[in-house]
């Protein structure tokens, strides 16, 4: 099994990547293959809305993008994952720049025909659900806050996994994180540590 980490925040040693590291600790010590990449060490383009990748090929298992950078790369090993944690800070109330241009390029995962207007797309890998992902996002505003900080967040990275049919199993909000004792802090990474260990029952439960 294979646990696949995308890391949002351009601080690669900063709290929000400190805790994505901890989650795959604990899906590693559950028994998962880990690996995390770091979007900003990724050379990833805007998506140029071309609709090549999804309306053509449709028997490819990645749509064919023209834009030549490292996302053709992470897609293969993205589909060759078993589960998913996406971990990204809050910026002006959504996900970053860095990972809302890789949900959007994602969408060289799905098909649709040209002709099909207000439909959604569907996935080149429908799994039934054998696949899982966890949530991640860290905010400088309390976790009273969630809803306005935390939700948005959590649903962009939902919207591309209901199409993929992959199941979210924690949303974890770290809220007022700069401000965090040493001791707070060892409690948050507690609980993303839990959370890696419980992707990973749930996809073994999923497949049982």
């Amino acid at each position: 099994m294979k646990v696949l980490g995308i890391m949002g925040s351009p601080r690669v040693k900063g709290k929000c990547s400190r805790l994505l590291d901890k989650a795959l600790e604990g899906a590693e010590s559950a028994g998962a293959e880990i690996n995390n990449i770091k979007l900003i060490k990724k050379n990833i383009k805007y998506c140029m809305d071309c609709a090549n990748c999804w309306s053509k090929n449709h028997e490819l298992t990645i749509g064919k993008c023209p834009l030549k950078d490292d996302m053709a790369d992470i897609l293969e090993e993205y589909i060759n994952s078993d589960g998913y944690i996406y971990a990204s800070p809050v910026y002006d109330m959504y996900v970053t720049a860095l990972m809302k241009t890789f949900l959007e390029r994602k969408i060289a995962l799905t098909f649709r025909n040209m002709n099909d207007h207000a439909k959604l797309p569907e996935s080149r890998h429908p799994e039934n659900f054998l696949k899982k992902a966890s949530i991640i996002i860290t905010g400088n505003c309390g976790d009273e806050f969630v809803e306005v900080m935390g939700d948005p967040c959590f649903e962009a990275c939902e919207a591309h996994l209901m199409i993929e049919q992959i199941d979210t199993v924690d949303r974890m909000y770290a809220g007022g994180v700069e401000s965090y004792t040493e001791a707070a802090f060892e409690t948050r990474l507690k609980q993303a540590f839990d959370c890696g260990v419980r992707l990973v029952e749930a996809i073994r439960q999923a497949r049982a």
